[in-house]
């Protein structure tokens, strides 16, 4: 559970390449996700080549960490696996985090830059791997070795966000 509560987005990497046998945990990882009706639409495209990672930083206005990672990876859906058309995308969500929290547990910190939010970055990406009409590109990850920045606990829970058994506005807002 460390892994939950201390991973942290990671976008300044140190030049050091990701481990083959690391790349395939995180690969694994995310592959254990749970998915609707088992239907695993993920494709991964692995990106370890520092021209590519440049070009891939320019598919978004936020990806520009993606330049200096070790490796990002590139979440796809195939169209052609899927059983419950609109999962897709959870389907990918939880495949991002298994990779992201995976990359925690080994020493790694990462980023996920969405691509599937934006058509014009999913555009981007379909045109930069001349990608068929039934991949659809889900999101970046980006990973490599911290440099300067660390995966550290820092407290989220607001009990203001927990309703039980009915929907309750906060004490605050029933003073307003």
């Amino acid at each position: 559970m460390k892994e939950i509560f201390t991973r942290r987005s990671i976008r300044k990497f140190k030049e050091q390449a990701v481990e083959p046998e690391k790349i395939d945990k995180l690969l694994r990882a995310a592959m254990q996700a749970p998915s609707a009706a088992n239907q695993q639409p993920w494709e991964f495209i692995i990106v370890q080549d520092k021209a590519m990672l440049e070009q891939l930083s320019q598919t978004s206005p936020y990806a520009k960490p993606a330049a200096g990672s070790a490796v990002t990876f590139v979440l796809l859906a195939n169209e052609n696996e899927l059983k419950v058309s609109t999962a897709w995308e959870q389907d990918m969500g939880a495949a991002a985090e298994n990779l992201l929290l995976e990359a925690v547990h080994l020493g790694l910190g990462g980023v996920w830059f969405g691509v599937a939010t934006a058509d014009a970055v999913a555009d981007n990406v379909r045109r930069l791997f001349k990608l068929p009409n039934n991949m659809k590109p889900f999101a970046l990850i980006s990973v490599g070795y911290p440099d300067g920045q660390e995966n550290v606990f820092a407290d989220r829970y607001k009990a203001e966000k927990v309703h039980y058994e009915k929907w309750q506005q906060a004490e605050k807002e029933n003073l307003q």
